[in-house]
């Protein structure tokens, strides 16, 4: 059964243990004089001769209640309890009978009374010393009673905060009025949150507020208990990692990891809301983002020369710069991406107009002077720009191709912007897809060899043939040397696959040998670099010689003057074995690299195969076929034909023969003649095709002039 409450006490924040005042016939029991076999009560403060139940804290009411509680009996008229008048004699027998039973009753309420003043006081020291704030809350989310803790995290007092509204403390910003809602209603019975208190001082307060249900002895709600915890610090700690995680520790800029979520959240669609709202919204979004990527030109030369601290004060100079120039609006974001690298975000861009000007802009102010630690730098940087709806991307990709648009920049030269070209992008793809494609399109045999005959001017004949190698590609069809070579070279796929061309090509020379033994027919083999490098070229080619059994002298290797007359040994060491072995060395495009003539006496070299500019100026008429004064491209063709002539002289001075490629017509190859070359190749006497028609020409006893 349970007592009637009034709403004045509903909310009390505990029972006060101090005995009340004996009305109704004497003061409570343990008290001086109680009346013998009376419960244990307690009265209030304020309302002395007002008892409360000692269960559920409630006002006593109605002189049945109030005796059954005062004798300790069951509420029976007589005041006896249940067990009396049972047979078994507790009731007394005789006028001492009852006392008795009541004695033992009174030192039940004494004990009782003395464990619950014993209980409330280590509440009440665990309410009052306890380190983390509590307050007890009423229905309206008014303050019943607080300890010292919550009044010293707010800089209150324990006696200013009672019946202080909650929101008058705490920020009501985002408080989770659904759950408080649950709480009262007695559906939830707790929840946490993170909410900011409100200091006396004027400053704010991190805390962490527990919000717990206090129900009455019906299990209905009575009132809430807070707990707060002091998190301000935690939080700082929390922003400072945080700061840390998004931020380069040497520029304070925004890192990497920070301008991705920028640039995620510039790419996310303007509403989550579901349905045809957010079609159409899509439908007429208009929104532009672009990327300026940077780099610094020779920052690893700085860095080599003057030293790393020196570079790490130059890139805080370039940061604080492109900081105060390009940062510092909603829609700009300046980040360091890593090493010299940065990057200006726009994210809602105009155009491509605004981020070129916007590169250009960016070249110009990094080009001013920084003075570092005493040290005047002058630098320049290459830019890569990339602009395009947001429908059109994704963030990876647009970093992507920013970060490939900065290397074209520095391809082409340096200290200047790029912007993104989707053509070149394409070719870009591809070429690194037929990058990682090469090793195993070698082991599929997607390779085949064409030779081009070299012949001779002075009698026409087909003196060898250089091999050339293509990939038949499945997908991009026959590609010719110039698409794959330089990247077999950078993925060291060259060595492999210019073992391959070595043998093969021996093989066929073996053939031509086998079907046309007077004419010698030899084979030239182009020799990359970096097969002497990464390879033993000598164990290479003499396997491939012992495997095909050619003999050496109809082997030629023909490698550039660059990487024959380069620094280092290696290459030469290599050559002169080789040619210790018999076989021909050719240095090809000659012309175009050291040209070092007084170090070309000492080189193992055959023969020298002139790079085709030089035979440009002789497509034109000869000399004596233009009457009157030569024009510019007269003058030129003179001139070649002047350099080619001295270079052929000096390679019989030094015992070379020489060879010319590219050419076209009957007249070039008489011109060459007249000046002493000694063989040529070119379209004029046939194109590259399968060693067939190499095997056709030598039947024929010369070349078919004009094949095309």
């Amino acid at each position: 059964m349970r007592h009637t409450e009034s709403p004045r006490h509903r909310h009390l924040a505990s029972p006060v243990l101090e005995p009340a005042a004996g009305s109704h016939g004497g003061s409570v029991p343990g008290a001086t004089g109680a009346p013998a076999g009376a419960g244990t009560v307690y009265g209030t403060l304020a309302e002395p001769d007002l008892l409360l139940c000692p269960t559920c804290s409630a006002p006593l009411t109605g002189d049945t209640h109030r005796d059954r509680w005062l004798t300790g009996g069951t509420g029976r008229a007589d005041g006896r309890t249940d067990r009396e008048g049972d047979g078994t004699g507790l009731e007394g027998s005789g006028p001492g009978g009852a006392d008795t039973g009541t004695g033992r009753e009174g030192i039940g309420a004494d004990r009782l009374l003395a464990a619950l003043r014993a209980s409330e006081s280590r509440f009440r020291a665990a309410f009052c010393d306890a380190v983390i704030g509590m307050a007890l809350i009423d229905a309206e989310d008014r303050i019943i009673e607080v300890n010292p803790a919550f009044a010293a995290l707010i800089g209150r007092g324990v006696g200013d905060l009672v019946r202080t509204h909650l929101h008058e403390i705490i920020d009501p910003e985002g408080m989770p009025d659904r759950l408080f809602a649950e709480l009262v209603r007695g559906e939830r019975e707790r929840f946490r949150v993170e909410k900011l208190l409100k200091h006396r001082e004027g400053h704010t307060v991190w805390s962490k507020v527990t919000v717990s249900l206090i129900r009455d002895g019906a299990g209905d709600p009575l009132y809430t208990l807070a707990l707060v915890e002091d998190i301000t610090e935690q939080r700082r700690l929390g922003d400072r990692l945080e700061y840390q995680a998004l931020h380069d520790p040497l520029t304070r800029l925004p890192n990497r990891a920070y301008f991705f979520e920028r640039l995620d959240a510039a790419c996310l669609a303007p509403t989550d809301q579901p349905g045809p709202v957010a079609a159409a919204t899509a439908a007429t979004d208009e929104r532009r983002v672009g990327v300026c990527y940077l780099d610094i030109d020779g920052f690893a030369a700085i860095n080599e020369a003057l030293g790393h601290h020196i570079g790490d004060q130059l890139l805080i100079a370039v940061a604080t710069r492109l900081r105060r120039g390009f940062d510092g609006r909603d829609t700009h974001l300046v980040a360091r991406m890593g090493g010299d690298e940065f990057a200006v975000l726009v994210t809602d861009s105009l155009g491509s107009e605004q981020l070129t000007e916007l590169a250009a802009r960016i070249l110009e102010a990094l080009e001013r002077p920084f003075d570092v630690a005493g040290h005047r730098l002058v630098i320049t940087a290459s830019v890569g720009v990339v602009e395009r709806s947001v429908h059109e991307t994704t963030p990876t990709d647009l970093v992507k191709d920013a970060d490939a648009t900065l290397y074209w920049s520095k391809a082409d030269g340096r200290a200047r912007w790029t912007l993104y070209d989707p053509d070149r992008g394409a070719h870009q793809l591809t070429r690194q897809l037929l990058a990682t494609s090469l090793r195993p399109a070698l082991e599929r045999g997607e390779f085949t060899i064409e030779y081009q005959p070299l012949v001779g001017l002075a009698d026409g004949a087909v003196h060898g043939a250089e091999a050339l190698v293509r990939w038949r590609h499945p997908r991009y069809g026959t590609l010719s040397p110039d698409r794959f070579i330089p990247l077999a070279e950078e993925t060291g796929a060259i060595v492999p696959l210019g073992t391959w061309v070595l043998e093969e090509s021996c093989r066929q020379a073996r053939q031509w040998l086998a079907e046309f033994p007077e004419t010698e027919t030899f084979v030239s083999v182009n020799l990359a670099a970096r097969q002497i490098w990464d390879s033993d070229i000598v164990a290479d080619v003499a396997r491939a010689l012992e495997r095909t059994g050619l003999p050496a002298r109809l082997l030629q290797l023909e490698i550039t003057e660059s990487a024959l007359l380069g620094p280092g040994g290696r290459p030469l060491q290599a050559l002169q074995a080789l040619a210790d072995m018999g076989v021909r060395i050719a240095i090809d495009d000659f012309g175009t690299g050291y040209s070092n003539l007084a170090y070309l006496s000492r080189l193992p070299v055959h023969v020298l195969k002139l790079d085709g500019t030089f035979i440009e100026g002789f497509r034109e008429p000869a000399p004596t076929d233009r009457p009157g004064r030569p024009e510019l491209g007269a003058r030129r063709s003179d001139a070649d034909e002047q350099i080619v002539g001295a270079m052929v002289q000096l390679a019989h001075t030094l015992g070379l023969t020489v060879t010319a490629e590219g050419i076209e017509s009957a007249a070039q190859a008489e011109r060459l003649r007249l000046t002493g070359c000694d063989t040529a190749q070119g379209w004029y006497f046939a194109r590259p095709g399968e060693a067939e028609l190499v095997a056709a020409i030598l039947r024929e006893g010369r070349p078919a002039l004009g094949r095309r």
